[in-house]
This record gives structure tokens, sequence and C-alpha cells, in this order.
């Protein structure tokens, strides 16, 4: 529950900072990935980010950049999600955030395949594997 608080405030408050994070976010997406991620709103950005960093220091998912790169993009799928919305998702559900995962393999598949099927899956308890598990813990921090 205490996540759950630290994240509607982070949504409320947070701004994201470009000259902080373009340079690492720039050096593991290709340009039309980097698109994609600057689309993105600032929460997603900022949860991202911190993911993307958690990913970096795991021994597994530090060493596959496909993995970091699904830190960065995983939701990029929520588009312009307002605070409402998602507060809505947490308390009883809504159909368009939960969709997610699939509105980020739509977008990601023409560029990146191999990624866009882990954006897909990232939510996914039975899509098993060692490293998609640690991603999905880290993910729900």
């Amino acid at each position: 529950m205490l996540s759950r608080v630290k994240q509607g405030v982070t949504c409320m408050f947070a701004k994201y900072d470009d000259e902080k994070y373009s340079e690492l976010v720039s050096e593991i997406l290709s340009e039309e990935e980097m698109e994609i991620f600057e689309s993105m709103e600032d929460y997603d950005k900022i949860h991202s980010v911190r993911l993307f960093l958690m990913a970096r220091q795991d021994l597994f998912l530090s060493q596959d950049p496909l993995y970091l790169k699904l830190a960065l993009l995983h939701d990029c799928g929520k588009g312009n999600a307002s605070l409402g919305k998602r507060v809505k998702k947490v308390l009883i559900g809504d159909a368009e955030l939960e969709d997610h995962p699939y509105r980020a393999y739509l977008r990601l598949k023409d560029i990146n395949p191999k990624l866009a099927e882990l954006c897909k899956k990232h939510h996914d308890i039975t899509a098993y594997s060692i490293k998609m598990s640690t991603f999905q813990k880290l993910d729900d921090m």
C-alpha cells in the first residue's frame, strides 16, 4: 500500500529530468525506440529509468541489453493515462490500462520484435524465466 501512495505522489508532482538521463537512455535505445520513450508521460519515464537503473545492477538483467531496453519501454503502451485513470486501475480496474502490455507490443513489433514480445509478457506470471521473474519483481518495487 505504501508503494502505491509513493507512486501517486510521484505521478502528481515529479518531473522527468531529460538533461540528467537523455544520454544514458539514448545509449541503450535505437533512434526509433528513443522516439517512443520520449513520447511517454513523465511518470512512466521516471518509473522506467528507475527500473533501468535497478536492472543495470542486477546480475542477470545487466548482461542482457534486451532487458535493459525492456526496463525503459515496458510501459510505453499506457499512452497519456491521467492520474485518475491510474487510480481507477488500482482500485477497480481499467481495461485500457490493463491492456498496456499488448499496446506496447503493437508499438514495438515492427521496430524490435523480440523487445515487443517481452513487453507483451511483462505482467504475465506464466511467462516464466529467471530474467522475466527478476524483472517483474523489480517492476513491482
